[in-house]
């Protein structure tokens, strides 16, 4: 089988991204990992944090080659101004986007089967001139593609997301069946596409307390989710739901299903980090080739001192790594 080809994304220069992409360096991987961004920042970072890491440089022309511990595989994009580890800097907001274009390109030419993502700093990026509300969003832009969908992970538990970053107030005006129908299919087809699974099981959580409680509670649930599902079950689905969100993140659910799929962030996110708090994991669903990435920020007072924990990182290039040999695999 073929060595899949990992580009790491090595987030805002000021944050822990360096370090993290660093720490991973340090293990061994069935995968080649390539960091895209600056060399020197990455020596820079490994000295202070005393990595014994050998920085080489990326050909895309070479086949790709097992992870040795110890060595990092670097695709140089250049800082646009020196770096102060916890100091944002706007002037590298640009450098950040390029390493992002980078591997979305990457991605795209099939020079890489995946890519990770290290944190970024979604103020400083907008500070920059740059409207810029997320990773999730941006890639969906770069790409042309339509619809995504945000899912957050670990390995006992995976939540989707109708809606992610909407104030509160929004998110009932959002929640059409249009919206539901398209998310949902991208939950379906990734699961089967991306994480080998045949027949998907998806639990969908209501909108309103108690799922609406038969409309007591608000109508969305009647007016628009079970006319949505009745849809897609119709197309071969297979959908529990539409659940109360407080009584579903319980084994008697969760063992008999593959995914949770949530309305809104904050309705299954707290769950998802309090259970696998530093191993969740960000995964895009609906793109045209695999991205995962931490689920923490840049952690600036973090940066440099060797003390940012890399589980969610390690994660990370885990389940790219895991998915991408999974599509290289002969049928």
């Amino acid at each position: 089988m073929a060595i899949p080809r990992i580009a790491i994304t090595t987030g805002e220069p000021a944050g822990i991204g360096p370090d993290v992409t660093l720490a991973a360096a340090m293990r061994a991987w069935d995968a080649e990992l390539v960091a895209i961004g600056d060399s020197a920042l990455l020596a820079a970072r490994a000295e202070s944090m005393h990595l014994p890491v050998q920085l080489l440089p990326f050909s895309a022309n070479e086949r790709p080659r097992q992870h040795e511990p110890g060595t990092l595989r670097v695709m140089q994009v250049p800082l646009a101004a020196t770096v102060t580890a916890g100091t944002l800097d706007t002037a590298n907001a640009p450098y950040v986007l390029e390493t992002l274009r980078t591997a979305i390109n990457g991605c795209t030419q099939d020079v890489f089967q995946a890519m990770v993502t290290a944190p970024v700093q979604k103020s400083t990026i907008n500070d920059a001139g740059v409207s810029f509300s997320g990773h999730t969003e941006f890639l969906a832009e770069e790409t042309a593609t339509a619809q995504v969908v945000m899912m957050l992970a670990t390995d006992e538990l995976r939540v989707a997301l109708a809606t992610t970053h909407l104030a509160l107030r929004d998110v009932p005006r959002a929640i059409t069946r249009e919206l539901l129908l398209a998310t949902l299919r991208i939950v379906h087809h990734d699961l089967r596409d991306k994480f080998g699974i045949a027949q998907p099981r998806i639990a969908v959580l209501g909108l309103n307390p108690h799922a609406g409680e038969g409309g007591h509670i608000g109508s969305e649930e009647i007016d628009t989710i079970l006319p949505a599902l009745a849809q897609l079950r119709d197309e071969g689905l297979q959908l529990l739901g539409p659940l109360p969100a407080d009584t579903a993140f319980n084994p008697k659910v969760l063992d008999n299903c593959d995914a949770v799929f949530a309305m809104y962030h904050d309705q299954g996110l707290p769950v998802l980090k309090f259970a696998g708090f530093g191993r969740a994991i960000n995964i895009t669903l609906g793109l045209p080739f695999i991205r995962t990435s931490v689920d923490h920020g840049t952690a600036l007072d973090l940066a440099a001192t060797g003390e940012a924990d890399a589980g969610s990182m390690l994660q990370a290039i885990k389940v790219a790594v895991t998915m991408a040999g999974r599509r290289q695999a002969p049928a």
